[in-house]
């Protein structure tokens, strides 16, 4: 299930022996002052004065921070998609995660309608491992249904360490999903244990939204965020929350954009239901103004679904709740496309090729929005953008904290030094930067990965299929810790009682209607109710103007008895009044 590192049989020097010295280590729970010992891509001792064996490489990081390595949970590497494919193959796209902090990656493996699961998974794993640079995983996608795909599912999560599934909401007629076929497949996730991934999008009011857009005359890439608004995003992640609830399935919401969408997470994690939240870099960064840029080029490098939402106060929202525990780690959705490609949608923004960067500048954009602005602390950092990951998809403490025995993913940080992000110094295929001009406080110096150093002095160090297939169990504890003691006590109970031996009606014994043709005719009572002052009830009348027909219609039991004119009136209508007439 993994793929062999290419440093495996490498003899040992100093590349093999790091000794960090005089950092703070930073993990999501604490804060210390302590050095770190690494022999063989493995964290091997912590502490002050260590004893080392001699021929490490030291490194000294007094003054700085020493954090794990990044996880991002949400890429698209070489992804055919729109017509066209990704720039940013496992190669590019690795080596600016690590020059950016970011040690290892989990991407998308996405079969086509009826595409064997397990046949996509198979060219997936192929490209991956001959170019990857840091260490990866796979979420596979359910891009159809079938009793076929359900035992797939149970081969993947048995046999290939995989233990997440995406679906989608979205996409119609591509890859989207019906509410039962969504219900059906998280069944079968929950009872292999694998969590349940969702693009939450409504797919059939969007498709309708874009034909809309475009009988307006509207073709540029603000018809994008026209046709897929901020509701539709929120209504599909709400009954997503739903569908999963009712399967006992952990949910996890991929690229929260929106505040609505954050607050329905928000909602419901707080009713006890099992759900994760991940903003990305773009929608904690930047916001959808570009979408009305007057070059066309501009706005369209910017478009991806959903979209960035064009409320300028939504980075900052979404951040708060990112800061807070309402949200809870970050990805990317790193999926780049260069102009010409994003110009296969000239005339028509439905044919622009969704998709932007972040997997090189993630780590940098969370702590400038979030540390430096004071909203989390730099544990807080780490958790959201590593050990959360490493908790969720069942890998914690392999990476995503710094303790004896983990892997050497590690990264040494500098929280007072800038950098300017930039289309011409990244490290991506790609050649636009959505975050283009954004200076960040707060730089990788130094990347490690399985204990070689792969970025420093801005320089990368890298070799492509180096990197390592992480394989995950299910059943992981975050995710289902709950829902497995829930499965004990909130089994669902019939009620015992005696079975019912009464007459039961027979339709077919039944007349045409409910009236029959030869009922009576009804006549009127000469004994009803009068009020208390002798004038008829027409409350109580049961005369019927529309069936009775002349002879009866409107007759009464006192037409015949001439009215009272001498009548003392005890209280006009709505009761007594002061005031004189």
């Amino acid at each position: 299930m993994t793929t062999p590192s290419k440093f495996r049989n490498v003899p040992k020097t100093a590349q093999n022996r790091l000794l960090i010295k005089g950092g703070r280590i930073v993990n999501a729970d604490r804060m210390f002052d302590a050095d770190i010992y690494i022999e063989d891509g493995i964290i091997r001792q912590i502490g002050e004065n260590l004893i080392t064996p001699g021929g490490a490489k030291q490194i000294d990081a007094k003054g700085k921070l020493i954090i794990p390595g990044g996880i991002d949970t949400h890429t698209h590497m070489e992804m055919p998609f729109m017509g066209t494919r990704a720039v940013d193959d496992f190669y590019h796209g690795t080596k600016a995660a690590l020059a950016g902090g970011t040690t290892m990656i989990i991407d998308h493996c996405l079969p086509q309608k009826n595409q064997s699961l397990l046949e996509a998974y198979e060219d997936w794993s192929t490209r991956a491992a001959e170019r990857a640079c840091c260490d990866y995983s796979f979420h596979v996608g359910i891009t159809w249904w079938s009793e076929e795909v359900k035992k797939e599912i149970e081969v993947l999560c048995k046999e290939k360490g995989i233990n997440s599934f995406k679906m989608f909401m979205a996409y119609k007629g591509l890859f989207m999903l019906n509410d039962d076929e969504i219900y059906q497949a998280m069944c079968a996730l929950k009872e292999q244990g694998a969590l349940a991934l969702m693009h939450a999008e409504n797919g059939h009011l969007i498709n309708e939204c874009c034909k809309k857009m475009l009988a307006l005359g509207i073709t540029g890439p603000e018809g994008h965020e026209l046709s897929r608004p901020e509701e539709v995003e929120e209504e599909a992640t709400t009954r997503a929350i739903v569908i999963a609830n009712q399967a006992q399935c952990p949910l996890y919401i991929v690229h929260v954009m929106s505040k609505s969408a954050a607050n329905a997470i928000t909602k419901a994690r707080r009713e006890g239901k099992v759900v994760f939240g991940e903003p990305i870099a773009a929608s904690l960064g930047v916001d959808g103004t570009h979408y009305w840029d007057k070059d066309w080029s501009h706005a369209a490098a910017y478009v991806m679904g959903p979209p960035l939402r064009p409320d300028t106060t939504t980075p900052g929202y979404l951040m708060d709740l990112l800061a807070n525990g309402d949200l809870q780690l970050t990805g990317t959705d790193n999926c780049t496309f260069n102009p010409d490609q994003k110009a296969l949608g000239r005339d028509d923004f439905t044919k622009i090729p969704n998709g932007v960067n972040g997997a090189e500048d993630r780590m940098s954009v969370i702590w400038e929005k979030g540390v430096y602005t004071g909203k989390m602390d730099p544990c807080r950092f780490v958790a959201v953008t590593s050990t959360n990951a490493a908790k969720i998809f069942n890998f914690y403490p392999k990476k995503g904290v710094i303790q004896i025995g983990s892997d050497a993913d590690l990264v040494i940080w500098d929280p007072n030094a800038t950098r300017k992000i930039s289309k011409d110094t990244h490290h991506h295929a790609v050649t636009v930067n959505i975050f283009e001009g954004m200076v960040c406080h707060g730089v990788p110096l130094v990347t490690i990965s399985n204990g070689r150093i792969v970025w420093e002095d801005e320089q990368l160090h890298v070799t492509q299929g180096a990197g390592r297939f992480v394989a995950r169990g299910v059943h992981a504890a975050e995710a289902y810790a709950k829902i497995l003691i829930r499965d004990k006590v909130r089994v669902p109970q019939g009620v015992d009682r005696e079975a019912y031996d009464g007459p039961v009606w027979n339709s077919a014994n039944a007349p045409a209607n409910n009236i029959s043709k030869s009922a009576p005719k009804p006549t009127f009572s000469q004994d009803r109710p009068s009020t208390r002052h002798g004038h008829r009830d027409l409350h109580a009348s049961g005369f019927s103007l529309s069936e009775m027909g002349p002879r009866y219609s409107g007759n009464q039991v006192d037409d015949n008895v001439r009215a009272k004119v001498g009548h003392k009136v005890l209280a006009p209508p709505g009761g007594k009044t002061s005031i004189i007439f």
